[in-house]
Protein backbone atom coordinates (compact mmCIF):
# COMPACT_ATOMS: atom_id res chain seq x y z
CA UNK A 1 0.00 0.00 0.00
CA UNK A 2 1.46 3.32 -1.04
CA UNK A 3 1.36 6.31 1.27
CA UNK A 4 2.33 8.73 -1.47
CA UNK A 5 -0.36 11.19 -2.47
CA UNK A 6 -1.74 10.82 -5.99
CA UNK A 7 -0.46 13.95 -7.70
CA UNK A 8 -1.38 13.16 -11.29
CA UNK A 9 -4.49 14.53 -12.90
CA UNK A 10 -6.80 12.71 -15.26
CA UNK A 11 -5.61 15.02 -18.05
CA UNK A 12 -1.99 14.02 -17.39
CA UNK A 13 -2.86 10.33 -17.31
CA UNK A 14 -4.86 10.55 -20.54
CA UNK A 15 -2.16 12.50 -22.37
CA UNK A 16 0.59 10.13 -21.21
CA UNK A 17 -1.50 7.18 -22.41
CA UNK A 18 -2.24 8.59 -25.87
CA UNK A 19 1.31 9.84 -26.46
CA UNK A 20 2.62 6.42 -25.39
CA UNK A 21 0.25 4.74 -27.88
CA UNK A 22 1.57 7.06 -30.59
CA UNK A 23 5.17 6.30 -29.62
CA UNK A 24 4.31 2.59 -29.87
CA UNK A 25 2.94 3.24 -33.37
CA UNK A 26 -0.58 2.26 -32.38
CA UNK A 27 -2.03 5.52 -33.71
CA UNK A 28 -1.11 8.07 -36.33
CA UNK A 29 -0.25 11.75 -36.19
CA UNK A 30 -3.78 12.88 -36.96
CA UNK A 31 -5.29 10.79 -34.15
CA UNK A 32 -2.72 12.03 -31.63
CA UNK A 33 -3.34 15.60 -32.70
CA UNK A 34 -7.11 15.05 -32.25
CA UNK A 35 -6.63 13.49 -28.81
CA UNK A 36 -4.41 16.38 -27.67
CA UNK A 37 -6.96 18.92 -28.92
CA UNK A 38 -9.82 17.14 -27.15
CA UNK A 39 -7.86 16.87 -23.88
CA UNK A 40 -6.72 20.46 -23.85
CA UNK A 41 -4.38 21.76 -21.16
CA UNK A 42 -6.83 22.52 -18.36
CA UNK A 43 -5.54 21.17 -15.05
CA UNK A 44 -1.94 21.00 -16.23
CA UNK A 45 0.89 23.04 -14.76
CA UNK A 46 2.26 25.84 -16.95
CA UNK A 47 5.30 23.72 -17.87
CA UNK A 48 3.13 20.75 -18.77
CA UNK A 49 0.79 22.89 -20.84
CA UNK A 50 3.75 24.38 -22.70
CA UNK A 51 5.15 20.92 -23.48
CA UNK A 52 1.77 19.69 -24.77
CA UNK A 53 1.35 22.82 -26.90
CA UNK A 54 4.85 22.37 -28.32
CA UNK A 55 4.04 18.76 -29.26
CA UNK A 56 0.79 19.86 -30.91
CA UNK A 57 2.65 22.53 -32.88
CA UNK A 58 5.21 19.97 -34.08
CA UNK A 59 2.44 17.61 -35.15
CA UNK A 60 0.86 20.42 -37.15
CA UNK A 61 4.08 20.86 -39.12
CA UNK A 62 4.71 17.26 -40.19
CA UNK A 63 3.11 15.24 -42.95
CA UNK A 64 0.90 12.27 -42.08
CA UNK A 65 3.10 9.32 -41.21
CA UNK A 66 6.18 11.48 -40.70
CA UNK A 67 7.61 11.13 -37.19
CA UNK A 68 11.34 11.92 -37.03
CA UNK A 69 12.08 14.69 -34.57
CA UNK A 70 8.48 14.67 -33.30
CA UNK A 71 9.28 11.45 -31.41
CA UNK A 72 11.88 13.31 -29.35
CA UNK A 73 9.37 16.06 -28.53
CA UNK A 74 6.77 13.42 -27.63
CA UNK A 75 9.17 11.65 -25.25
CA UNK A 76 10.08 14.95 -23.61
CA UNK A 77 6.37 15.75 -23.23
CA UNK A 78 5.69 12.42 -21.51
CA UNK A 79 8.57 13.09 -19.14
CA UNK A 80 7.28 16.55 -18.24
CA UNK A 81 3.76 15.20 -17.73
CA UNK A 82 4.96 12.31 -15.57
CA UNK A 83 7.21 14.47 -13.42
CA UNK A 84 4.59 17.19 -13.01
CA UNK A 85 7.00 19.93 -14.04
Amino acid sequence: MSTSPDTTSKAEDHLIAVISKWLGRHMGNQELRRQITESGTEGLSPGQAEAVEELAAELNQVAPGERGHVEMVARETVEVLALGE
